[in-house]
């Protein structure tokens, strides 16, 4: 499959809430300042919960990544990049459940590895910008 130009994206408003969400996932810092201490950059509020309803129930890219190519995203690079930061969430929940505190996610040695794919998957997606 050929990689899409952005414009060909059914909904790029959704992208753009992605890389915000995946933005979030990438910065501890930020992750600290917004969903622990909440206080927002810019106002507004947040936290973990927003971004995991996003990426497991108001989208399939928990499920099949590679089906919102076309939709949100414009590759393959991007469905993996995103299938991986779903996977290192999933390895989170699976072992600690889902009704921990976003302080106590954020204290888990695995956390570690989504700030990681965040960070990665952030960079992919930007490049396509």
């Amino acid at each position: 499959m050929e990689k899409l130009e952005l414009f060909q994206l059914k909904y790029p408003e959704m992208r753009e809430e992605l890389i915000d969400y995946i933005r979030g996932l990438s910065d501890e810092k930020y992750q600290y300042q917004a969903w622990i201490e909440g206080v927002r950059p810019g106002g507004g509020y947040d936290e973990l919960d927003y971004t995991v309803h996003f990426l497991y129930d108001d989208t399939d890219l928990a499920d099949d990544p590679e089906s919102m190519i076309g939709w949100i995203l414009v590759g393959k690079s991007e469905s993996d990049a995103v299938a991986k930061v779903i996977s290192s969430l999933d390895i989170i929940f699976d072992k600690y459940g889902t009704e921990l505190s976003d302080k106590e996610y954020l204290a888990k040695e695995e956390w570690r590895d989504v700030i990681k794919a965040a960070k990665e998957a952030e960079k992919i997606l930007l490049s396509s910008v």
